[in-house]
């Protein structure tokens, strides 16, 4: 998948599709990733690094901790087991584990994959019993070939692991006589046995668009895959721009996007999608060969609590949910947004009344001015807030929650006539504040996420393509009970690359030479995790981990 600028001359280039390295979503306390902070990968001398890519290069590696495994017994299931040529999805049945019960400490996902030749990135999806446990991108192979895992914590979906259903996998891919890689990959399952952890009672999907949730609901959390993908425009919905600019990626309102979710037609919950970069992302695949840009290997959903809802949903009827994305043209493709729903029950009474009193949503901003000239320019500010409010009467008295979310953007698109510079500065900010009040201390957790794109990639008259670019993703939590701290965490993951190859001529005549780096660190009030990775021309050149 290549950005819009420059199409063209990308047909030529190997994209090598955006690695399934890595490890799930940020864990709530640093100390389950500290013991596993080491490491591990191979680091080539300054000697050993080329002057220019070659046929080969460091299989797929990120700086995100590796999940942490219990000690003591455990067993494995194998999920899926493919090789993808085509748009085939794998199906196959899971089976329970036998000999380590079912109530476990911890359940692990890992995907191990490999490839050869010429591919793009690719996008795909791990389901059992209909529940999305995974998605993911690939990477771009080398000629020589290259291998890569990603790993994530499913203990969340313990639920469904606990009968046999069915599993269905698709990594979407096209075989022939240029794009030559077939997607080898296979899918297992670690149970850990031990005190079992604390997960949702129940996963539920949806089911033509509708919701059941059992009576006696008292917390209830939906989560949404969201990502613009698909190889058009929506891919690289950030860079979208209104008429009568000129450019080759349109949207009517710009680039500003927001996903929702709402019940019975009532907004219950807004949020920033994640900007992912693939590895075919900005024109330039040397950028993603080694380290992929945050996210890409493992999709982290958009979480919305829905528990002011609990009172309606409670009712035993089926409810309407919906899920759309802000600012998507009219009739235009691009978007997945598969729906997971946790639940929490009340184990000492079998009906929970209760009811949403409150739902205020702010008018949504969004705003595009285009500026003309040599270089053209778009600047966008868009934003939204919402609060939402509910009762549950439970067998341990009232219980109040409070959803708020606050929605931010920014951004400057700069680029010049035939987009040969292309450069985009952005900046979201997803602010969100769930208290609960019931027995006890008020308990009041906020999350303050941050993403963040700032580069440019520029054409010069002899086809040589450059490409600088620096991705952020942040998160800041802190919890209190009472007005008083408890725990708290703070995220950063950094990208920085800057890659250059000639275009528009034969593999072996690119020239390609690219620095990528990537720094990793979670702290926080259990501990602390910091890992630093840098490339050059495909080789390792350091890993460095330490608080």
């Amino acid at each position: 998948m290549s950005r819009p600028v420059i199409m063209s001359m990308l047909a030529g280039v190997v994209l090598v599709a955006s690695a399934l390295v890595g490890a799930g979503p940020a864990p709530a306390a640093p100390e389950s990733v500290a013991a596993h902070a080491s490491a591990g990968s191979a680091v080539a001398r300054s000697a050993d690094v080329p002057v220019e890519f070659g046929s080969d290069w460091h299989d797929p590696v990120t700086a995100s901790p590796p999940v942490g495994r219990p000690a003591g017994p455990s067993c494995e299931v194998t999920l899926a087991e493919a090789q993808f040529r085509d748009f085939t999805p794998y199906t196959g049945t899971y089976t329970p584990p036998t000999g380590c019960g079912d109530r476990w400490s911890k359940v692990v996902l890992r995907l191990e994959g490999k490839v050869k030749g010429r591919q793009f990135d690719r996008l795909g999806y791990l389901h059992v019993g209909g529940v999305e446990i995974l998605r993911t991108s690939t990477p771009e192979p080398s000629p020589d070939g290259i291998a890569w895992s990603v790993e994530k914590d499913v203990t969340r979906y313990s639920d469904t692991f606990r009968q046999s259903r069915d599993v269905e996998m698709l990594i979407g891919n096209v075989v022939d006589d240029t794009y030559t890689g077939v997607l080898d990959v296979k899918a297992t399952l670690t149970f850990f046995a031990g005190g079992p952890a604390a997960t949702p009672d129940r996963v539920l999907t949806l089911r033509d668009g509708t919701l059941t949730t059992p009576r006696n609901s008292e917390r209830v959390i939906a989560e949404v895959y969201a990502t613009g993908s698909g190889g058009g425009c929506e891919e690289y919905w950030y860079l979208t721009v209104p008429d009568p600019a000129p450019y080759s990626c349109k949207a009517d309102n710009g680039p500003y996007r927001e996903v929702r979710i709402s019940v019975d037609g009532q907004l219950a919950g807004i949020a920033e999608p994640f900007p992912t970069v693939w590895t075919g992302g900005w024109s330039n695949p040397f950028l993603w060969y080694v380290i992929p840009g945050p996210r890409a290997f493992d999709v982290k959903p958009v979480e919305y609590d829905l528990t002011p809802f609990a009172g309606l949903l409670n009712d035993g009827r089926p409810h309407r949910i919906d899920v759309s994305v802000v600012g998507v043209p009219e009739g235009q493709t691009g978007w997945s947004v598969p729906v997971n729903v946790l639940v929490w029950q009340d184990a000492r009474r079998a009906h929970l009344s209760g009811a949403l009193t409150r739902a205020e949503a702010g008018d949504l901003a969004n705003s595009s001015t285009y500026t003309p000239g040599s270089e053209n320019r778009l600047d966008t500010t868009g934003g939204h807030r919402l609060t939402i409010a509910g009762y549950l009467d439970t067998s341990h008295g009232r219980v109040r929650t409070t959803v708020s979310r606050t929605l931010a953007h920014t951004s400057v698109h700069r680029w010049t006539d035939g987009e040969s510079t292309d450069g985009l500065e952005a900046k979201w900010t997803d602010d969100e504040t769930v208290g609960v009040d019931g027995r006890g201390p008020v308990v009041t957790t906020s999350t303050r996420r941050t993403y963040t794109m700032d580069g440019t990639t520029t054409l010069g008259a002899d086809d040589r393509l450059r490409t600088v670019l620096t991705l952020g993703d942040r998160a800041a939590v802190a919890e209190s009970s009472g007005g008083r701290p408890t725990v708290w965490s703070r995220l950063d993951d950094t990208y920085t690359g800057d890659a250059t190859y000639t275009a528009n001529v034969p593999r072996d005549q690119r020239h390609a030479v690219a620095t990528t780096s990537e720094r990793y660190r979670l702290y926080g009030s259990a501990g602390c995790y910091d890992r630093s990775l840098v490339t050059v021309q495909g080789v390792l050149t350091r890993d460095r981990a330490g608080c």
